[in-house]
């Protein structure tokens, strides 16, 4: 089998790839700045600023009207979402910091886009489970603990329309899904992506770009 084609990317390719890959908004460089300031190293939960540019073509692409998000940090990637969908449309977010999404909700004001979302906090698998499933979900994009994110995305996928996409975060968890040793984030990422390989009940892309995302469509 021939070698794959891919690029590895340094430092000054990369900043190429987001200048040229990525709709700047200065609001969003705000938060992220403020994100770094306020919360120092934790601040590198935060979505690459390419990969909010992408989730938010894809609701778009897709007419989404009604999206989840699971794990919500200090808002950067509702906006990406809330900002694709119609005036009307919906955006349910599950957190259980109080801390960090009193940030996200002053960027979502700041936004124009606080009328569309929703903030639980809650434990997510709860918040998920209590959704209805004659209400279909079009988006949604988790990232939040590791070691739920199969339940996450079963409970999700109960809930998404046909031809809806999942957007799962971080799922090459910097190269350790290869060798996941004593690390359950690790583990259970692995096995999700071992499990979507084969589910036929979706398509499924696993693409690297920041720390692995994989997209799910439901057919």
């Amino acid at each position: 089998m021939p070698d794959g084609k891919f690029i590895s990317l340094d430092q000054r390719l990369y900043d190429y790839v987001v200048a040229h890959g990525n709709n700047s908004d200065p609001l969003l460089k705000e938060l992220a700045t403020e994100t770094a300031t306020r919360l120092g190293r934790i601040s590198g939960m935060q979505i690459a600023p390419e990969q909010g540019t992408f989730m938010g073509m894809l609701a778009r692409a897709i007419g989404a009207r009604n999206a989840v998000e699971v794990g919500t940090f200090t808002g950067y990637s509702a906006i990406c979402v809330a900002h694709a969908l119609p005036p009307d449309g919906r955006m349910l977010c599950c957190d259980v910091s109080e801390e960090w999404t009193a940030i996200a909700r002053r960027y979502w004001a700041k936004a124009g886009v606080a009328g569309k979302i929703t903030l639980k906090l809650a434990p997510a698998i709860d918040t998920l489970r209590a959704l209805p499933t004659n209400d279909p979900i079009d988006f949604a994009f988790i990232d939040a603990d590791k070691t739920e994110y199969i339940d996450y995305f079963e409970e999700t996928l109960k809930r998404l329309r046909r031809n809806g996409l999942i957007m799962l975060d971080n799922t090459l968890r910097d190269g350790t899904v290869l060798e996941p040793g004593d690390s359950d984030s690790a583990r259970v990422t692995a096995e999700l992506n071992d499990r979507l390989a084969k589910d036929d009940r979706v398509d499924v892309a696993l693409l690297g770009v920041a720390d692995g995302i994989t997209l799910v469509r439901k057919k």
